[in-house]
């Protein structure tokens, strides 16, 4: 395993996870997670080479007139009437997208290499892979060297600051199947999984400008998913994002008031209440919150306090695998079309970690927070006035529902 500043493996990736880096055409990072023991002996390497002639991600282009135009680095701008930092990435108006009735691309650059195909602008190099980490080609937030990051304003107007998204954004591919399922994946691989959000987690915490490490999951065409291979994304934000600033507003002020951990007191309140715990095993809790927004909604917790996902031990990455496997195979079985076989859920797995520099770290704790859109199999809940236009919340349903669903999908304690 090649040697990282910030990183260290534990015991089991040291035996059954081998790291290889390269850098792909134009200049972006790339990683091999592999979990094969060929590839981890070393008795099989991997494609380093990305054959693509791709000019260097930073270069200018030449527009339709033949006139060179630099690269259209992503800003920000702050919502004076919120507080909140606003990216905007005019290139990702380009992306290719397969996924849905929109799509525009019929190749998979999300797909291992194809010898022979038409369509050879993949981002992986090698014919095949187990999972696999690289920077986002079409960026929301990316630093680019040189660049000045001063805050200026909009107009000249200091009611409107603005500021280069110099932040990060990366993509991890779960497997090599384009047409297969996360819920499907084996417990070995999603344990790869679980060690690349480390590996990313430890890695990027220590880049200049990084404020919040947010990894996630979007599933499915209801959620808006461009690319329909199974995959997840790493965001990194130059700033503290809106939601996680106001939990650590109430976890904070939960603290200063009662001396405790507020995100550990929940969870303490749900194993003592029981009705909404839906899994559990030696290091993970799993329940539906006791105020859930979502028609399908499940908070999963480290028993032990944990910061960020690189914090975590070998038997709590081998227990969130299984855990995290159970949960979606429980979701994809929650709603009932009538014929038994449940349905292929739409989801979005949000990886909630303490920032890195902001000193109300000390009081928060890791946690997934896992919803669906869907509230019945043939209805979506759309967010509409109250919800995107003032954000009150109206829930379709009940927490206790949710957990009794959830209850009848499976035993509450899991196996390891």
């Amino acid at each position: 395993m090649a040697d990282f500043a910030n990183y260290t493996p534990g015991e089991y990736a040291k035996e059954h996870i081998r790291i290889t880096p390269t850098t792909l055409a134009d200049g972006r990072d790339f990683f091999y997670l592999d979990d094969d023991p060929e590839y981890v002996s070393g008795a099989k390497t991997r494609e380093l080479k990305d054959p693509r002639p791709l000019a260097y991600r930073f270069a200018p282009h030449l527009d339709a007139d033949g006139n060179e135009v630099p690269y259209a680095a992503p800003q920000m701008r702050r919502d004076p009437l919120t507080g909140d930092w606003i990216p905007m990435a005019t290139a990702r108006m380009n992306r290719p997208i397969t996924a849905g009735p929109g799509a525009t691309a019929k190749g998979n650059p999300l797909a291992a290499r194809k010898p022979g195909d038409p369509y050879q602008d993949g981002e992986v190099p090698d014919t095949d892979y187990n999972v696999v980490v690289f920077e986002n080609r079409f960026p929301s937030m990316v630093r680019v060297p040189g660049e000045d990051d001063s805050t200026k304003f909009v107009n000249g107007n200091q009611l409107w600051e603005q500021k280069p998204a110099a932040g990060r954004c990366e993509v991890i591919c779960f497997d090599p199947n384009e047409d297969g399922l996360p819920a499907d994946l084996p417990v070995s691989r999603l344990r790869t999984v679980v060690e690349a959000w480390a590996f990313r987690t430890a890695e990027i915490s220590k880049m200049d400008g990084i404020e919040q490490i947010f990894p996630f999951e979007n599933h499915g065409a209801e959620i808006g998913v461009s690319l329909a291979h199974p995959h997840g994304q790493v965001y990194c934000y130059p700033f503290i994002a809106p939601k996680m600033e106001k939990e650590l507003q109430h976890t904070e002020a939960y603290h200063e008031k009662t001396g405790g951990n507020l995100l550990k007191d929940i969870m303490n309140a749900e194993l003592e209440a029981e009705e909404r715990v839906i899994m559990r095993n030696h290091s993970w809790v799993a329940y539906v919150p006791a105020a859930a927004r979502w028609p399908l909604e499940v908070h999963v917790a480290p028993v032990r306090d944990v910061l960020t996902l690189d914090q975590l031990n070998d038997d709590e990455r081998w227990d969130l695998a299984s855990m995290y496997s159970h949960l979606l195979k429980r979701g994809n079985a929650f709603f009932d079309k009538g014929d038994g076989k449940g349905m292929d859920l739409p989801y979005i797995a949000a990886w909630h970690q303490a920032p890195i520099h902001d000193p109300r770290r000390e009081n928060y704790r890791l946690n997934l927070q896992f919803f669906s859109f869907r509230r019945a199999a043939n209805k979506i809940k759309y967010l509409a006035g109250s919800e995107s236009g003032m954000a009150a919340w109206i829930s379709d349903t009940t927490p206790e529902l949710i957990a009794k669903r959830f209850h009848e999908l499976g035993d509450v304690d899991i196996a390891d």
